[in-house]
């Protein structure tokens, strides 16, 4: 009896431990997203360019030997079937969404049922924290809050970081115009302050509210009890580093309606993007002569319509593409606390990494005693590997043969741990194989920039897979393939903890078991749900307020 009981207080240890890992994991992953702790500055490119965690800190991925981690039996495998399988059908629903459910919802938040507000209490200014889609996120979460404080937006604006040493506002990323004009009926916006409030020490007054006074996703009441009487009494506010602060739920259905709006529809990307990302998607397509349809409209505007007449005399051939966005950066594979068959070597740089970066983490790991990293792996919460990456596409079907886009950062390891990936789909490419230097020379050092042509790359695409379902570019895609999609544009979104025990069998399990296990793991996440309460509009827009049923 007594040995019963210990092992239940062991497990019950156990359990209390992974969840304070948890919980601190949220906290430090919400600082990355609103801090900028995140090395997003090289979010939109896959290069061999080491990062560095301080000035004289060792190259990372350099020289290295390619990198297989504990997958070379598995990836040999996976090289056999599709060397086999080149003349095989693709399984039917590979590039399919459950077509009768999915195509059921419309988009509908451009619909309007009420009067436009005069923002006459006062004015509210927004800089925006992180990279681009958190930006983004915190534009329409500031849109939401100008309507129910009854306030004048100004143009948000774009804190800038010493991480990102990104200096992109407003205008360089998304049209003004049409952002200003498009709300119109729903909130009044200007692009600055009056003169008699610049003059303002907005801070001495008390109108400065910083991300830390707001809890993350706060409800309306208590912007009602705490920020509109600021606004009232010095007739501004500004809310610095804003970000995910605004509630999903409870909200009334018009405000969420317009949260859905200001982020589908209102938002736009300057000409400038669009141009090139139109060019990408050209060459992506390989001059098919796609169909395009409101995705594309609303991605690239009228450079869509223009390069499908350049190509109306080019030869048409059926060239559907595959987007990958891997999460491996090195903030990621730090922070995680995993291992990822890199022996010692890897232990000493993570760490080092972790001390400059994540000092909190650090001082955690040396007082409390955490999860091993074959607990964290068996619960799924480490990322997912390049090639853990490409063994999933091999055993969904995917062949030989198919177009693939990479969309990310810089992988830990550098180009050495994506040879599993280009080894086995010889057509992968990133925006930098396929547009120009002279092309890119626009965008070179404005990170957010260069992520909106990966958005573009990726929302277009004819099947889109993430490998960290917390990545907010990953969120924001699937949304937009959701809204605009028809059931026509289908998102892999894996289970990482199904999956994660699918891959410590990886020293003896056989192909086929494999190939079966993958399958019915990524099947079962691609039901046609609607958002479950108090979950993103973003990422789930099947919901009343953003999208209507035609059955």
């Amino acid at each position: 009896m007594s040995h019963g009981k210990r092992r239940i207080k062991g497990f019950l240890t156990l359990i209390c431990l992974l969840a304070l890992f948890l919980f601190v994991n949220w906290i430090m992953l919400l600082r990355l997203q609103e801090h900028g702790i995140v090395h997003h500055k090289s979010r939109s490119s896959i290069n061999n360019s080491p990062v560095s965690a301080r000035k004289g800190l060792r190259k990372i991925g350099k020289g290295k030997a390619t990198q297989k981690g504990n997958y070379g039996r598995m990836l040999a495998l996976a090289a056999h079937a599709l060397a086999e399988g080149q003349n095989k059908a693709e399984p039917k629903d590979l590039w399919k969404e459950p077509f009768i459910l999915a195509s059921s919802w419309k988009p509908c938040a451009d619909q309007r049922n009420w009067e436009p507000n005069e923002g006459k209490n006062g004015y509210i200014l927004v800089t925006a924290n992180g990279g681009m889609n958190q930006q983004r996120v915190a534009v329409c979460n500031a849109v939401v809050l100008a309507r129910l404080l009854n306030s004048t937006l100004v143009v948000p604006k774009f804190l800038y970081s010493s991480v990102w040493k990104d200096v992109s506002q407003f205008s360089d990323i998304y049209e003004e115009e049409h952002f200003i004009n498009y709300l119109s009926p729903d909130i009044r916006i200007v692009k600055e302050l009056p003169k008699e409030l610049r003059s303002l020490n907005l801070e001495a007054i008390g109108s400065v509210v910083t991300d830390e006074d707001i809890r993350k996703e706060a409800k309306p009441s208590f912007y009602l009890k705490n920020i509109l009487p600021i606004i009232l009494k010095n007739g501004v506010v500004h809310l610095l580093g804003f970000g995910n602060r605004l509630a999903f739920d409870p909200i009334p259905f018009q405000l969420q309606r317009l949260r859905c709006r200001c982020n589908f529809h209102a938002l736009q990307f300057v000409p400038k993007i669009q141009q090139i990302g139109a060019l990408l998607l050209q060459r992506l397509r390989q001059h098919e002569g796609h169909p395009g349809g409101p995705l594309d409209q609303y991605l690239v505007g009228s450079y869509a319509q223009e390069f499908r007449k350049q190509n109306q005399t080019r030869p048409k051939k059926a060239s559907r593409y595959l987007a990958l966005h891997l999460r491996f950066e090195i903030d990621m594979v730090a922070h995680s606390l995993c291992e990822f068959g890199g022996g010692d070597e890897e232990r000493r740089e993570l760490e080092a990494y972790r001390e400059i970066h994540f000092p909190a983490l650090t001082l955690l790991k040396k007082t409390t005693k955490l999860p091993s990293p074959q607990e964290l792996r068996s619960e799924g919460l480490c990322p997912l590997t390049p090639e853990e990456a490409v063994l999933m596409l091999a055993a969904l079907g995917f062949n030989r043969k198919t177009h693939i886009f990479v969309a990310g950062s810089q992988i830990y390891g550098g180009r050495s741990r994506l040879v599993a990936l280009t080894s086995l789909y010889p057509k992968l490419v990133t925006k930098e194989n396929l547009l120009s230097s002279s092309e890119l020379e626009p965008f070179m050092n404005f990170s957010s920039q260069l992520a909106a042509l990966d958005f573009i790359g990726c929302t277009a695409a004819d099947a889109f897979a993430m490998t960290d379902s917390g990545s907010q570019l990953s969120s924001l895609v699937s949304g937009f393939r959701v809204y605009y999609g028809g059931g026509n544009m289908p998102t892999i979104r894996p289970n990482k903890r199904r999956l994660a025990s699918i891959f410590m069998k990886n020293s003896t399990i056989e192909w086929r078991v494999f190939e079966q296990r993958v399958r019915k793991a990524i099947r079962q996440t691609k039901h046609v749900r609607t958002r479950p309460k108090a979950r993103s509009v973003y990422r789930y827009p099947r919901c009343k307020e953003c999208m209507c049923r035609t059955e």
